[in-house]
C-alpha cells in the first residue's frame, strides 16, 4: 500500500497517475478525500492528529506527505511542526518509508545551483518554519530512525496548479481569452510541471537508499525575460 497524505492538491493528482502506472495500491488521505480513478481507498483524516495520522499510515510501504496549508504564518507555526512529527512517527510505527514534498524557502537567498549540501539560511518567517520541520525529518534520518527522502523544488504549473505563478500570471489569462503578463528581470526563475514533481517524488521513493534529496532533474531554469521571449 502507498499512502498519500494531503492528496486533494495539484500535485497529489499528478502522483496518484503517475503511481497507477506503476501498480501501485493507493490509499488517499486528507480531511475530506475523494476516490478518484486509481485509488483504491480514501480515508479522512485530521494530520495534525497523532491517531489519525497513525491510523492513516498503517499499512503502508511508502509515506508520501503532500500536505498544503493555508498560507497564513500563524497557522504554518501552530500546524506544520505538528504535522510533521505525527507523519514521522507514523511512518516509524508502520515501518514505512516516508517521502516529504517541499519547497525551497529553506535556502533564502541563494548564489548559484542550489544542491543537497546548500546550507539553510532563511530569510523569511515561513522559511523558518520549512527549516524547522526539514530539520526534524532529517535529524531523524541521519540518526537511522526511518528511512526519509525530501523532494524539493520551486514553484510548479500545470492542471490544478492554481497558485504557480506561471498558471495565475499566464496559462490561467490567456485560457480566458485575457492577456498574458509576468515579471520580468534578470533574475533566475525555476518552474517544474506538477507531473514532472510527482513523477520525480515517485522514483526517488523506490530508490533502494533513501537521502535528503531534491527533485530538480527536471526543473526549467531561465531568467524572467528568456521566459517572456
Amino acid at each position: 500500500m502507498v499512502t498519500i497524505l494531503g492528496a486533494n492538491g495539484a500535485i497529489g493528482s499528478e502522483l496518484v497517475k503517475e503511481l497507477t502506472t506503476r501498480n501501485e495500491s493507493i490509499r488517499l488521505v486528507s480531511r475530506n478525500p475523494k476516490l478518484v480513478p486509481g485509488a483504491v481507498e480514501a480515508v479522512a483524516a485530521d494530520l495534525a492528529n497523532l491517531d489519525d495520522t497513525v491510523k492513516a499510515v498503517t499499512g503502508s510501504r511508502i509515506a508520501f506527505l503532500l500536505v498544503g496549508l493555508k498560507y497564513d504564518i500563524t497557522e504554518w507555526r501552530a500546524l506544520w511542526p505538528r504535522i510533521m512529527r505525527n507523519a514521522i512517527e507514523a511512518a516509524k510505527r508502520a515501518n514505512a518509508r516516508l517521502v516529504f514534498f517541499d519547497n525551497v524557502y529553506m535556502y533564502g537567498k541563494v548564489e548559484g545551483v542550489m544542491t543537497e549540501q546548500t546550507p539553510f539560511h532563511p530569510y523569511s518567517k515561513k522559511g523558518e518554519i520549512r527549516a524547522q520541520i526539514a530539520t526534524m525529518l532529517l535529524n531523524e534520518l541521519k540518526a537511522g530512525n526511518l528511512t526519509a527522502l525530501i523532494a524539493r523544488s520551486a514553484d510548479f504549473y500545470g492542471p490544478r496548479a492554481r497558485t504557480g505563478i506561471p498558471n495565475v500570471l499566464v496559462f490561467d489569462k490567456l485560457a480566458k481569452g485575457a492577456k498574458a503578463s509576468w515579471l520580468a528581470n534578470d533574475s533566475v526563475f525555476v518552474h517544474l510541471h506538477a507531473g514532472r514533481r510527482a513523477e520525480s517524488g515517485a522514483t526517488g521513493g523506490e530508490r533502494k537508499r533513501l537521502e535528503s534529496n531534491m527533485a530538480r532533474s527536471y526543473c526549467s531554469r531561465s531568467t524572467d525575460r528568456e521566459t517572456v521571449h
